[in-house]
């Protein structure tokens, strides 16, 4: 309790308007003020607790995770009675999406209230989607779950969920050309090579041929990446043949 107590007073004096401005994001008082310090405390600040255990937001996102998981699945076997259970994952997985969340934690500006000991223009693209889902789970633990799905509904239902709009968005282009390959008899195949050139960064560069043909070339920090910008050119060049096939 000491090392909690010792960061709740170093926080509200270093940033008097943490509270305030974490209270006008959740729409109440916090109660238990610790979660929401956990929350906003990056791994790279290594504190730890009276018996050793890391203080950060790294459980919480478990939490949070989950709880978003289970609100959004709620809302979409109501809203779609016609959806069978493929159809329900598949569109929560949407909603839930890395990049989804992402947009959400950009959108509430979660990152300004960060601890951490590395410049914040180091952190990786998913520290947003992160910081959300600490957030829930901060909110789930210190109220329950009636005033975790009001935020839910609020901050991500209400404002971002289109039934329509949701159907046609694309969590992954590699997976849906994959599916497009396979269905149509189609040989495929990512030739990924490290390619870092001048960059100081590794980068890897990506070849996706379609029945023995380069369709699509693209080069990113990762090979993840990589695949999956040469996978969303090569779907705008074949977008209607394979729109057409998934009509059929």
């Amino acid at each position: 309790m000491n090392y909690i107590r010792n960061i709740l007073n170093s926080r509200s004096k270093s940033d008097g308007n943490f509270f305030l401005a974490i209270q006008k994001i959740i729409g109440y008082k916090p109660k238990n003020k610790s979660l929401f310090i956990k929350a906003f405390t990056h791994r790279s600040m290594n504190i730890k607790d009276d018996k050793g255990m890391a203080l950060n937001y790294e459980r919480l996102e478990f939490v949070g995770d989950a709880m978003l998981g289970a609100v959004i699945a709620a809302y979409l076997y109501d809203e779609v009675p016609e959806g069978d259970e493929g159809y329900l994952t598949k569109m929560r997985s949407k909603v839930v999406s890395r990049e989804h969340l992402n947009e959400l934690g950009k959108e509430l500006r979660l990152i300004d209230y960060v601890e951490a000991k590395i410049p914040k223009n180091n952190f990786g693209s998913n520290i947003h989607g992160n910081l959300f889902e600490a957030l829930v789970g901060a909110i789930y633990l210190d109220k329950g779950f009636k005033q975790c799905e009001k935020f839910i509904n609020k901050n991500v239902i209400y404002k971002h969920i289109d039934i329509e709009t949701l159907e046609g968005k694309v969590i992954s282009y590699k997976s849906l050309l994959i599916e497009w390959c396979q269905k149509e008899k189609k040989t495929f195949d990512f030739n990924v090579y490290e390619d870092t050139g001048n960059d100081n960064i590794k980068h890897f560069s990506v070849k996706l041929s379609i029945d023995g043909k380069v369709v699509s070339k693209a080069r990113a920090t990762s090979k993840k990446k990589a695949e999956e910008k040469a996978s969303k050119r090569a779907f705008f060049a074949f977008q209607n043949r394979i729109n057409r096939s998934f009509k059929e």
